[in-house]
This record gives structure tokens, C-alpha cells and sequence, in this order.
């Protein structure tokens, strides 16, 4: 037992460089800071283009940096405040059956975090408890930020495999399109757009045959004045291919492409860009809100506005990353760590909303924006306060 314990001690540790590496690399997603006498919405994530400010905008925040590696995760249901999460499952009710082509029922918890690391290794910390209970003990999105085609496949299904055996739905972001975040902040992803392909099938093939959710990049549609007419028409194309992908290799797949956010482009333009990547046939919807402040109320407001803009099927819905938004976005546009946010919704795929197929926590609560901490790292004063310390 004791060169059990020390292994897994060894491994933690190993993790916990890994995250210190990735930090580096990866930083902000989604969300943009209106300049306020201008009037001009900066899409800048640290540094990229600008959108003009249109009527349907009325405020706006600034990019967030995203994790670098996967979150905590348990069932919809928010845990009692006593509770410690368990590595080994998301939490005691009764897993549900799916019916082919739905999802629904509890949300996966991934056991390799952050969070449940700094859970597990301060047992006497005052603020454990409510971090366990509030953020540990929840499901979070798993994200796949690197370009690692040779291995993505194996890495996804270890997420997937696990969620099968205890009957609960994974959430994953592909995070790797190339020009990411048109080379701010959080630059990288594949060198083409061939490469990309390749890496998202592979990713694909790791989806098994259960059902699961896939955050398609984050920023890759919202965010494009970067890009050249003919550069933006290649990424749709091969967004398009991806959900395309995805289907084919995992049917009870759903994939949600970007919808940006209700203070970035407006629901027509954001729908005309969404059908020009081919979402009205080859997603399952929409999302909102990542990395962002947004209440929930707007953001579905919005979500069913570029909905019906953009046509399709009516299964199309949406899911919006309530990870963070509880208490609405910064008077002041803050967007690095803002002092008096708090955690939103539990994840959830009973929203009872028309078209709304879910709340998620696609940014991880308590990882840092890049003022509180490292961008990406877990930090405890910040989830303390977020959950309500």
C-alpha cells in the first residue's frame, strides 16, 4: 500500500507540472470589453480585432483565459455542504437510461482536476468544505487544448470510457483550430486546417458510442476579423467537416458550435456567420457565454434570437456556460479575475427552457484569468469567493 500511496503521489505531482506547463500556453477565451466613449467592442482577448458596436449591444467584458486542463465534475444536483467529492464517481443517484439520439440525466465529473487535487491535499483548509461542495462536487467541461493528433484519441475516450461505465454524459471542448484566438492571448491550435481535421477526427473517434457533449471552438466563429475572406470561408468549411465528424463517428454526440455571447455580435450577423460554417446542418445547436459574466436570462435570450435567425432544424438549442455568472457581469467591464462574480447554475440538462438544452460550467470555477494567479491555475481565495466565501 505504501508504494501505491507513493506512486499516486508521484503522479499527482507530475500532473501538477503539467498544468504549471500548459498555463503558459494556454490563456483566454471568448468575451470582449466595449470601449466606453468610443463605443467600439474590442474582440481582443488580449489583443485582437475590434467589432463595431451595434444597437442590440449594450455591454460587454473582456477575454478570459481558459483552463488548461480538465475540471471537476458530479451530478446536476447541487451536493449538501458537508460533502466531499469522490474521485471515483460523480455522485450517488441512480445513472439514466438514454433514449437514442437525447441527452439528458446527470453530467460527468472527470476525477483528474485541479480543484479536487487542492481538495484532496489540504484536508485542514477553513475553505475546503465550501469548495468541495460547491465546485469540486460539480461537473465541468474537460477541455483539449493541444495539438496532439497522434494522441487525442486515447485522451478522449479516457474521459468518455469513464463517463459510459458510471452512465453519466461528458462535456469536452475541442480547443486546437488554427489562428486561435487570431494569435492573441491564447495562441495556438493545429498548424493548417488539414491538420486540424486530422486531429479532429481522431478526436471524434474517441467519443465511443454514448451519449456526450462537444464544445466546438470556442471564439473560432465569433471571433474572425482576423481573418481574411478567403482564410474565414476555409475555418467554416472545416468547422462544418468537424460536426460532420462527429456525428459520423459518435451518433449520440451532440456538438455545439459558437454563438459567442449577448454583448458581442448581434443575433443576425452571429447566425450568418454560424450558417455560413454549416451549424444549421451539421450541429445540434449553439453556445453562449463561455468565459463570460452574462446572466443566464440574457444569454438565453439571445441564444433563441440567433436560433431563429439561423434556420434549420428545430432540434437545434443551445447550452450556456453558467460557470461564473451569478451574479452578472462587472458594472466596470472587468474581465481578469473581477472581485464580486460568483458561481451560476449547477450544470444541468433539465433547464426548462425552450431550446436550451443545458447549463454547463465550460470555464472551470476557481482557475484563474491571469490577475489572481497564473492564467489557467487553480486558485483558492478566487473559487472561495466565487462559491460564496
Amino acid at each position: 500500500m505504501s508504494g501505491l500511496r507513493a506512486e499516486r503521489r508521484a503522479d499527482r505531482i507530475e500532473r501538477r507540472r503539467a498544468v504549471r506547463r500548459n498555463a503558459l500556453a494556454v490563456a483566454a477565451c471568448t468575451v470582449v470589453m466595449a470601449g466606453a466613449a468610443a463605443g467600439v467592442l474590442a474582440a481582443q482577448h488580449g489583443g485582437g480585432s475590434t467589432h463595431e458596436a451595434r444597437p442590440e449591444v449594450s455591454s460587454s467584458a473582456q477575454p478570459l483565459p481558459l483552463p488548461a486542463r480538465p475540471s471537476p465534475t458530479t451530478s446536476s444536483a447541487a451536493p449538501s455542504p458537508s460533502a466531499t467529492p469522490s474521485r471515483t464517481k460523480g455522485s450517488a443517484d441512480r445513472p439514466t437510461r438514454y433514449a437514442a439520439g437525447a441527452i439528458s440525466g446527470p453530467l460527468y465529473r472527470h476525477s483528474d482536476s485541479q480543484v479536487l487535487d487542492w481538495v484532496e491535499s489540504h484536508p485542514d483548509d477553513p475553505r475546503r468544505a465550501l469548495i468541495a461542495s460547491r465546485i469540486a462536487g460539480r461537473p465541468a467541461a474537460v477541455w483539449f487544448p493541444e495539438h496532439d493528433p497522434d494522441q487525442v484519441r486515447s485522451r478522449v475516450r479516457a474521459v468518455t470510457s469513464r463517463a459510459a461505465a458510471e452512465g453519466r454524459v461528458p462535456v469536452l471542448v475541442a480547443y486546437d483550430i488554427p489562428l486561435r484566438d487570431c494569435d492573441g492571448a491564447s495562441a495556438g491550435g493545429a498548424p493548417d486546417l488539414a491538420a486540424y481535421d486530422r486531429w479532429m477526427r481522431e478526436f471524434a473517434a474517441g467519443l465511443g458510442s454514448g451519449p456526450s457533449i462537444v464544445i466546438l471552438e470556442p471564439d473560432s466563429i465569433a471571433q474572425t476579423d482576423c481573418l481574411s475572406a478567403g482564410q474565414r470561408a476555409a475555418r467554416f468549411a472545416s468547422l462544418a467537416r468537424a460536426g460532420r465528424a462527429v456525428h459520423a463517428a459518435a451518433p449520440k454526440a451532440k456538438v455545439y458550435f459558437d454563438g459567442g455571447h449577448s454583448v458581442w455580435n448581434p443575433a443576425a450577423r452571429q447566425a450568418a456567420s454560424l450558417r455560413a460554417a454549416g451549424a444549421a446542418s451539421s450541429s445540434d445547436g449553439i453556445f453562449t457565454n463561455v468565459s463570460n459574466f452574462n446572466r443566464t436570462a440574457d444569454e438565453a435570450a439571445y441564444a433563441r434570437r440567433v436560433l431563429a435567425a439561423l434556420g434549420g432544424p428545430a432540434r437545434l438549442g443551445a447550452v450556456i456556460d453558467t460557470s461564473r455568472n451569478g451574479n452578472g457581469a462587472p458594472a466596470d467591464d472587468a474581465w481578469c479575475d473581477p472581485a464580486g462574480r460568483a458561481i451560476g447554475q449547477a450544470p444541468t440538462t433539465h433547464t426548462g427552457q425552450a431550446r436550451i438544452d443545458a447549463y454547463l460550467w465550460v470555464k472551470l470555477p476557481g482557475e484563474s484569468d491571469g490577475c489572481k494567479g497564473e492564467a489557467g491555475t487553480f486558485v483558492p481565495e478566487y473559487a472561495y469567493e466565487l462559491a460564496g466565501g
